[in-house]
């Protein structure tokens, strides 16, 4: 690593932690917000709110650092991912690795602040979001692992605001999964060609030419999962309304993915945070009405 940090060299770990492309950082901390706003009955606690906003922020930034630095051989051999720092020889991977484990470590320190069950929860999330890269090489489904990374947020704010993990949080915890799986996929679309000559697996290529079948029936049962969830949670009718405005949201990105051009494919998938916000915004009317 170099002694002097100059201006530019902070440039290229900003874009290393992909912090100038913030759709990860929202696509994760929406469902974060769902789990601290329901954990919390509509009122969580706002230093639990910070410690979870700065540690989805760390943690994205984190699991960037380590995708870029898993894919580095890969990355050249795509069209969108070429000019990455790693891959283009700008940042060294000895220079990722200890940016990784200095963002992880600031998570940690975070989550100190907060009670034991959190801690311990904490530590599964960091391998998932370290292990996640390397799935793309064992199976077709590394969507499912990102969600599941992703989706562990739900679980870690039910401990730090309750204490425990209440056995309904699981069912948020399948919505984000099945979310993960629905998003990740239209942006493996966008990847599809240059992931089948390298041998990158995805779900995208899995599902082949049912991928937009199959992702309007995991669309489906995402709603269905998130209104048993609101009916175990006691949740009213902003809640539902907020997913009715997601179900009208998925059916523009079905629309958008219906020729599977590339950038739309990419719209789409940036797109989903509209779906996250609104889902949001429905859990907090509703405890806000209250």
């Amino acid at each position: 690593m170099e002694n002097t940090l100059s201006p530019s060299r902070w440039q290229l770990y900003y874009r290393l932690m992909r912090l100038d492309k913030p759709i990860g950082i929202m696509l994760l901390l929406w469902p974060t917000l769902w789990a601290l706003w329901i954990a919390g009955e509509g009122h969580p606690r706002p230093w639990v709110v910070v410690v979870f906003v700065a540690g989805v922020v760390l943690m994205r930034s984190a699991g960037c650092v380590i995708n870029d630095f898993a894919d580095r051989d890969f990355d050249r051999h795509v069209e969108r991912t070429a000019g990455r720092p790693i891959t283009s020889g700008r940042v060294s991977p000895r220079e990722a690795l200890v940016l990784f484990v200095l963002l992880v470590a600031l998570a940690f320190v975070l989550v100190l602040t907060l009670n034991g069950l959190t801690l311990l929860l904490s530590l599964v999330g960091a391998f998932l979001a370290a292990s996640y890269p390397f799935t793309k090489r064992l199976t077709h489904l590394p969507q499912a692992y990102l969600g599941a990374a992703f989706g562990w947020a739900v679980p870690m704010a039910f401990a730090a605001q309750t204490g425990s993990v209440d056995p309904r949080s699981w069912w948020l915890f399948l919505a984000v999964v099945i979310w993960a799986v629905i998003y990740d996929t239209m942006y493996a679309m966008v990847d599809r060609d240059d992931d089948l000559k390298i041998g990158i697996k995805s779900t995208a290529i899995l599902f082949g030419r049912f991928d937009r079948l199959i992702l309007g029936l995991l669309q489906l049962l995402m709603l269905a999962v998130l209104v048993h969830a609101g009916h175990l949670f006691g949740l009213g009718i902003f809640y539902y309304a907020g997913l009715g405005l997601a179900a009208l949201l998925m059916l523009y990105h079905q629309w958008l993915i219906h020729d599977r051009q590339r950038q739309r494919c990419f719209r789409a998938f940036l797109h989903n945070q509209w779906v996250g916000a609104t889902i949001f915004a429905g859990i907090f009317l509703d405890y806000l009405a209250r």
